[in-house]
C-alpha cells in the first residue's frame, strides 16, 4: 500500500528568512519542471533543517552535521535523482565541517543549501561559526563559506543569495541544480537567512550586502580573479552576494560509476540468486 504524506504547517517564526528560501526553492522546481518523485531532500539540524517537511518529495532528516555523507550516498545510489541537501550555519560550519570541505573536494554533484543566519536560533541564539566579532559576548572572527569554498580547488559553484532578494536567489537555486544535474559536480550556495527572534539582521544586510556582478572585472570562471572580489568585499564590511565561481568539472558519481544504469538502485539483491555472494561478504568479518 502507498502512503503520501502532506506537508505540515511550517514551524519557523514569522518573518523567518527560511520562508523565502522555500518559496524560492519551490519556484526554482516549478520553473524547471523538477518532478517530486525525482528530488530528495536530505536536512540536518536546526530550524533550516525542517524544510524538507514543507515539500511534496523524498526527505530524509540525517544525524547533526551529518547530511552531506547522507546525501552522497544517496546520489551515489541513484545518480538519477536531483539530490538537495539543506541545513543551517551552525549544523555546516561546526559539527559538520569536516564533512563539508571533503564533500567540496570530492566534487559530488549535489546541491548543498546552507541557510546561514549567524547564530543557533533553535537553541536561542548562541554564537555560530558565522556570527560577528561582539555577538552575545563572541570574541572570536566569523568564518566565511564562500571564501574558503574558493580555496578548495575541486570546487565547480560557489553562490550566495539574500532572503531578501528572492528573484536572485531562485535564479541562484536555478542555476545550481541545473549545475548538478548536468553531472559538473557541487553547486554550494550559501543564502543569509535572518532570525528574525534572536538576530534580526535584515535591515542591516539589505545595507551591506553587494552584488560581485557589478564589479567590473567580475568573472566567475576565473578563481584567482574571484578570490580577490571576494577578498575585497569582506575587507571592506560588506558581504558578497550573486555567482561567485562557477566552472566545468566532472562529478564524483560520475568517477566512480562511470556507467551510470549499472548503479546500486538497478542491482539485484535477492538473497536467493546471491548466496553465495553473502555468505562469501560474511566470511570478510569474521
Amino acid at each position: 500500500m502507498t502512503r503520501v504524506f502532506e506537508p505540515v504547517d511550517s514551524t519557523w517564526c514569522p518573518g523567518c528568512g527560511d520562508f523565502a528560501v522555500l518559496s524560492s526553492l519551490r519556484k526554482a522546481m516549478a520553473e524547471l519542471e523538477i518532478k517530486t518523485e525525482n528530488l530528495v531532500m536530505v536536512t540536518g539540524i536546526g530550524c533550516s533543517g525542517g524544510i524538507q517537511n514543507f515539500m511534496l518529495n523524498y526527505g530524509y532528516h540525517a544525524l547533526h552535521g551529518r547530511l552531506l555523507s547522507t546525501a552522497t550516498g544517496i546520489k551515489l545510489a541513484n545518480p538519477k535523482l536531483t539530490v538537495i541537501a539543506a541545513g543551517g550555519d551552525g549544523d555546516a560550519y561546526a559539527i559538520g565541517m569536516g564533512h563539508f570541505m571533503h564533500t567540496l573536494r570530492r566534487n559530488v554533484g549535489i546541491v548543498y543549501i546552507v541557510m546561514n543566519n549567524e547564530t543557533y536560533g533553535l537553541t536561542k541564539g548562541q554564537p555560530s561559526p558565522t556570527s560577528k566579532s561582539g555577538f552575545e559576548g563572541n570574541i572570536e572572527e566569523p568564518f566565511d563559506a564562500t571564501l574558503a569554498a574558493l580555496a578548495v580547488r575541486a570546487t565547480t559553484f560557489i553562490a550566495r543569495g539574500f532572503s531578501g532578494k528572492p528573484d536572485q536567489l531562485t535564479n541562484l537555486l536555478k542555476q545550481a541544480i541545473q549545475h548538478a544535474q548536468q553531472g559538473k559536480g557541487l553547486a554550494f550556495l550559501e543564502v543569509l537567512s535572518p532570525c528574525i527572534t534572536f538576530n534580526d539582521t535584515y535591515k542591516l544586510w539589505r545595507q551591506i550586502t553587494h552584488d560581485v556582478t557589478e564589479e567590473q572585472d567580475y568573472n566567475p570562471n576565473n578563481r584567482t580573479r574571484m578570490i580577490s572580489i571576494t577578498l575585497k568585499v569582506l575587507e571592506s564590511g560588506r558581504i558578497p552576494i550573486g555567482l561567485i565561481y562557477r566552472s566545468d568539472g566532472v562529478s564524483y558519481e560520475k568517477k566512480v560509476l562511470p556507467n551510470l544504469e549499472n548503479t546500486p538502485v538497478n542491482t539485484d539483491i535477492d538473497i536467493k540468486k546471491n548466496l553465495s555472494a553473502y555468505k562469501e561478504i560474511l566470511t570478510l568479518f569474521k
